[in-house]
């Protein structure tokens, strides 16, 4: 299988300059390059760009998938959306990192596939988990929640740990989040026996009124600085920044716990779910049986009545039989195979002697066709 590489960079809270685009174009020269992204895949040789550097200085997000078996999300956003201190709740292990650079931190996930070997493809993947971001920086700590079970997983963790803020709304995801779920690889029984504790996470749609009570409090020349920073459009994060701290000083945040509950550790979560995943199995194994029971049945039932049907023409069968045979065409030993085995059926509801005294017979007479030989010998008759 040949090698493939996908890499995609996607510039969310500013567009990439000319100078910035001038430089990324002299790392490739056949890459997708616009004031937003930049995209490549590689069947040999490999990016001679710098990840990390590059998301320290241009991008807000970055997707990578190799056919065999890495995939890798990486998420910056700036600190006044996500502090270092909470993202390292979350980001301990290997497969979930977290680092400040520039006034941003940049969210790593890695997940390894040992298989590997799958055939990828990269286009529109990273599409599909953009929104993850704009969740985080409106303060939903899901993905960071996801990430730290990544690393448990992964065997990062020790068993003794203790998982970090449970989060709610892990038992009913968003779409982007159900994608980032499927892209790490995320062990979907794990993932349920997480959600068990989480609160369910209440949808709620602010008021202008609302709005308008919180930003009455606010001093007036920080409105107007607040008011003309959006509309000149200088700082993407603004409006989320504006909203987690409406969140925070009202008191109705959805991030957090609704009331404290028992943390428990990564050795508690992984063997329940090994549990949840025997139970499982064991409940899709009786269903596949019964499944197959009464497959088996209906055909023993729809056999038996084709019998009941063709029952006392058995003459007629062995002479369409002959008559098959006598074509020499090869398609038409397939139907002689068929009248064969309905022949055998019925001689099996007597004594069946007749019946392989005739084959017996047959085969000696046309031994010298070994297409209808070989049918007959891979058909037991």
């Amino acid at each position: 299988m040949s090698e493939y590489q996908y890499y995609e960079f996607q510039a969310i809270d500013r567009p990439l300059t000319e100078k910035e685009m001038r430089m990324l174009r002299s790392y490739s020269t056949r890459a997708r390059i616009t004031p937003t992204s930049f995209v490549n895949d590689y069947s040999w040789g490999s990016f001679k760009g710098d990840e990390d550097a590059w998301m320290e200085k241009y991008f807000d997000a970055f997707l990578y998938l190799a056919n065999w078996g890495t995939c890798v999300l990486k998420l910056r956003l700036p600190t006044r959306l996500l502090d270092r201190k909470t993202a390292r709740l979350y980001c301990v292990g290997e497969c979930a990192t977290a680092r400040e650079k520039n006034g941003n931190v940049v969210l790593t996930f890695l997940s390894e596939d040992e298989e590997g070997g799958d055939w990828v493809e990269g286009e529109g993947e990273l599409s599909s988990l953009i929104s993850v971001r704009a969740e985080l920086a409106r303060g939903d700590l899901r993905c960071l929640y996801i990430g730290w079970l990544l690393s448990a997983q992964s065997g990062d963790l020790d068993d003794e740990e203790i998982e970090p803020p449970l989060p709610a709304g892990l038992g009913h995801l968003s779409a982007s989040l159900e994608g980032l779920v499927e892209f790490l690889r995320i062990d979907p029984d794990l993932l349920q026996i997480a959600a068990q504790a989480s609160a369910p996470l209440e949808a709620r749609t602010r008021k202008p009124a609302e709005i308008r009570a919180w930003l009455s409090k606010l001093p007036a020349a920080e409105k107007d600085d607040l008011l003309a920073r959006l509309i000149a459009g200088v700082d993407g994060a603004l409006p989320n920044e504006l909203l987690q701290r409406m969140t925070r000083e009202r008191g109705d945040g959805q991030g957090a716990d609704a009331k404290p509950i028992r943390r428990r550790t990564v050795a508690d979560l992984l063997g329940q779910a090994q549990q949840a995943t025997e139970e499982r199995r064991r409940i899709e194994a009786e269903k596949a049986a019964k499944a197959k029971a009464r497959r088996e049945r209906e055909a023993a039932m729809a056999r038996a009545k084709h019998l009941d049907e063709i029952a006392g023409k058995e003459s007629a069968l062995w002479n369409k039989v002959g008559g098959l045979i006598a074509t020499k065409q090869p398609k038409s030993y397939d139907q002689v195979v068929e009248l064969l085995v309905d022949l055998r059926d019925l001689a099996a509801r007597k004594d069946g002697s007749d019946f392989r005294l005739r084959l017996e017979a047959l085969r000696a007479e046309h031994a010298r066709k070994p297409t209808l030989i070989e049918r007959l010998r891979r058909s037991c008759l």
